[in-house]
């Protein structure tokens, strides 16, 4: 008699190969109602799901691969050390993939997962690695991926990070609150789904206080200290000079803040300026940055632990995990002052 194996489930449930590996190895890629279908398909054909579940564990590599646009972010740093700190206590080895934003290198480290390298995929990209529909892969036919801080626009995948918008609104409305009106804003790349976010929060709560947003105060630049130094340049040539800026993060932050002290500025007394992240540094610059806080460990510990369980066979859940954020109030922002220096 022929040995029986995965191909004649696969057949017999009318599903791919992929979507009966899933079903054992990895039953939250799947729906409860496709499991059943694969379970009793395994049955009818004689195949004990244990013994492929455990075919199927024995292949396992022991590794997962994080996806990170840029490692060396002091940021990103933070999640990571979490995320290995929390694999290697569950005998996991962590592959860093350091994509400095290419799409290729994001699908070139996605596919270690595919070929047998890694288990599974800790994304921090707002893109998806993999061709998804349209005679390509289906949803449940991906290898566990958890996506981390951006969005890929897939709801079926767990994804781990702050309310961006809700974050956004409570910066503003700090600046707001200490009577600021003409406040600049310096995005990150808007391509990902965090600055989307956190431009929609900004807008909304300018729209609610009945400010409108001076265009010429926005500047759309990057995620680095050298973007916050052009956007500073840039914003001190208009003439109708900021009080406060909101940045979308805390390098930016800096880079505007250094910028400001070369020019003669004090920071807040001329301007005040706020970021986002909590980064180590931003306590220990003159004047201690006002931030909001992202709990990158925790974020960096639920990732993997998402992840693991995926790996696992265990169901999330819940597939979005909103991580609580905190407005750090420090000396960088102050009430603003009607006879500060133009």
């Amino acid at each position: 008699m022929a040995k029986i194996g995965i191909k004649d489930i696969a057949a017999k449930a009318g599903v791919s190969i992929a979507t009966v590996s899933h079903a054992f190895r990895n039953p939250g890629r799947v729906s409860e109602q496709t499991r059943r279908k694969v379970l009793a398909a395994a049955d009818e054909v004689g195949y004990a799901p244990n013994r492929l579940a455990r075919s199927l564990r024995t292949a396992r590599s022991g590794c997962i691969v994080a996806i990170i646009p840029d490692v060396a972010d002091n940021h990103n740093s933070g999640i990571i050390k979490a995320i290995e700190k929390t694999a290697h206590a569950r005998g996991y080895s962590v592959l860093l993939g350091d994509t400095q934003g290419s799409p290729q290198r994001e699908r070139e480290f996605a596919a270690m997962a595919r070929s047998g390298q890694a288990d599974g995929i800790i994304l921090m990209s707002h893109r998806m690695p993999f061709r998804i529909g349209e005679g390509q892969l289906d949803i449940d036919e991906l290898p566990p991926l958890v996506n981390g801080c951006e969005f890929a626009g897939y709801d079926e995948l767990p994804m781990v990070g702050i309310d961006d918008f809700t974050a956004a609104v409570d910066a503003a409305n700090h600046l707001i609150d200490l009577g600021h009106k003409d406040i600049a804003l310096v995005t990150g790349d808007m391509a990902t789904t965090s600055s989307r976010r956190r431009l929609d929060g900004f807008s909304r709560a300018m729209a609610d206080a009945g400010i409108e947003i001076n265009d010429r105060l926005v500047v759309y630049g990057e995620y680095t200290l050298g973007g916050g130094e052009a956007a500073a340049r840039s914003l001190l040539m208009e003439k109708q000079r900021p009080s406060a800026i909101l940045c979308f993060s805390d390098e930016i932050a800096l880079g505007c803040m250094a910028v400001l002290r070369e020019r003669g500025f004090d920071v807040p007394g001329d301007i005040s300026v706020i970021g986002f992240d909590n980064i180590p540094f931003a306590r220990y610059v003159a004047p201690p940055l006002t931030t909001i806080a992202q709990p990158a460990a925790d974020i960096g510990t639920t990732c993997a632990a998402l992840l693991l369980d995926l790996i696992d066979g265990k169901r999330p859940d819940k597939m979005r995990h909103v991580m609580p954020h905190e407005l750090l109030v420090r000396e960088s922002t102050a009430p603003v002052f009607d006879g500060r220096r133009t």
